[in-house]
This record gives structure tokens, sequence and C-alpha cells, in this order.
């Protein structure tokens, strides 16, 4: 029991550290976000291919809200 209490804590502290430097590096990702990217990382997903996705992503969600805004 120890030891997954510990797993969860350092996993919760290892997930603080990171939304700390994604906050400094103004990457504008919330929590879930990161902690979903840092899961398909960790399974081995190319991080070129991730960071295209979510640009890619960004760009489209960009786009959809500019059209439904009315001018």
């Amino acid at each position: 029991m120890t030891s997954e209490f510990g797993t969860s804590a350092a996993a919760k502290e290892a997930i603080d550290i990171l939304m700390e430097m994604s906050r400094l590096l103004n990457t504008g990702l919330d929590k879930e976000t990161l902690i979903i990217c840092t899961q398909l990382l960790e399974m081995g997903m190319n991080p070129e291919a991730l960071a295209s996705v979510v640009t890619t992503l960004r760009a489209e969600a960009a786009k959809i809200k500019a059209e439904e805004s009315p001018s």
C-alpha cells in the first residue's frame, strides 16, 4: 500500500512539475491535455508528430471558432 501511495504521489509531483514547465513556456496546454500528451509520449509516440498534431488541432479549432463568431 505504501508503494502505491508513493507512486501516486510521485506521479502527481511529476505532473505538477510538467504543468509548471508548460506554464513557463506558455504552451497553453491545460492539465488534462498535458497528461494525455505525456501518456502518448510514454507509449512511444514521436514527439515531433505529437507537436504537429497539437499545432494542427489548434489551427483548426481557431478556424472553426472564427467561422462561428459573428463579424
